[in-house]
């Protein structure tokens, strides 16, 4: 992968502070903040959305029962992809698990996938537009992360309630894993049960959200590094034959690591897409089932 070369750096550890600021209303306060706004998450979460939807749109208006073009035979591979992994995961019964499960993977993998755009691109064109910050990548944000697993989260205990009813749904919290006939002795163990189950319950939205943020948290900061290291190869040294060729290979390594690394993020930003599906499909599945 390459790089742009940032206009002015102030040392490794600023031009990375610098990426990893968020185009916002203000700046945070503390670690849970509903006033502050992320504009560069919000704009490309939307922007994503409407490329996933306008090509899926387009490709299913110009379908047709011949032959497919690459588009389309790209896309109904896709389809039937994930058609087959809730066919083999979701027991249930529902229109909307199917086209849930092509959104999210999809959609998520828009996310990642603007991981792999050339770090210092967009923010330079946003620089030159009067903005100061962008972060491309809307799965680095907590925000955008937890936004989707509380989606979830939400579907979960509506076709939970749905499925089982209100009763069943709760029992499900104060009468598993611990259940006696005793009535005494089922008080003090439906409180052990909800804190069991709570806690399991609870844990899902969440292992969603910094699962996907902390993998392409992770995979953007090395790709920073890469770029910071490409930027400390020394090149006032220009001047002489010797460091000349030092910071030209300096350069072409840093630029190998860096298609190396792409190249394997690749696997990750599609594998996180599929485990963010597959686990919510799994998560659906478990509240259409009656025990």
């Amino acid at each position: 992968m390459t790089t742009m070369v940032a206009e002015d750096s102030g040392g490794a550890t600023e031009y990375i502070l610098h990426h990893q600021t968020f185009l916002s209303n203000k700046a945070p306060h503390g670690i849970v903040d509903f006033s502050v706004v992320n504009y560069d998450t919000v704009f490309f979460s939307v922007l994503l959305a409407a490329v996933f939807f306008g090509l899926f749109w387009l490709v299913a208006r110009k379908a047709t029962a011949g032959v497919p073009g690459k588009v389309q035979n790209f896309v109904e591979l896709i389809v039937s992809f994930v058609d087959t992994q809730v066919r083999d995961t979701f027991h249930g019964s529902s229109r909307l698990i199917a086209p849930l499960a092509l959104t999210i993977f999809c959609w998520v993998w828009l996310f990642n996938f603007m991981d792999l755009v050339p770090v210092d691109l967009l923010p330079w064109a946003a620089r030159g537009a009067g903005l100061e910050h962008l972060k491309v990548v809307p799965s680095t944000d907590l925000n955008a992360t937890f936004a989707l697993s509380l989606t979830v989260f939400v579907l979960i205990i509506f076709y939970s309630v749905k499925m089982k009813g209100l009763v069943g749904f709760v029992s499900e919290f104060v009468l598993q894993p611990f259940r006696v006939k005793n009535v005494f002795l089922q008080i003090p163990l439906s409180l052990v049960n909800l804190v069991l189950e709570s806690v399991t319950f609870l844990a899902r939205p969440v292992s969603l959200a910094l699962r996907l943020y902390g993998n392409l948290y992770a995979g953007e900061m090395i790709f920073l590094l890469l770029a910071a290291l490409t930027l400390s190869v020394g090149f006032e040294n220009l001047h002489s034959v010797g460091g000349a060729v030092g910071t030209v290979l300096g350069v072409i390594a840093q630029a190998i690591l860096g298609f190396i690394w792409a190249g394997f993020h690749v696997l990750i930003i599609t594998l996180q897409a599929f485990i963010f599906m597959v686990l919510t499909i799994v998560y659906l599945s478990m509240a259409h089932e009656h025990h």
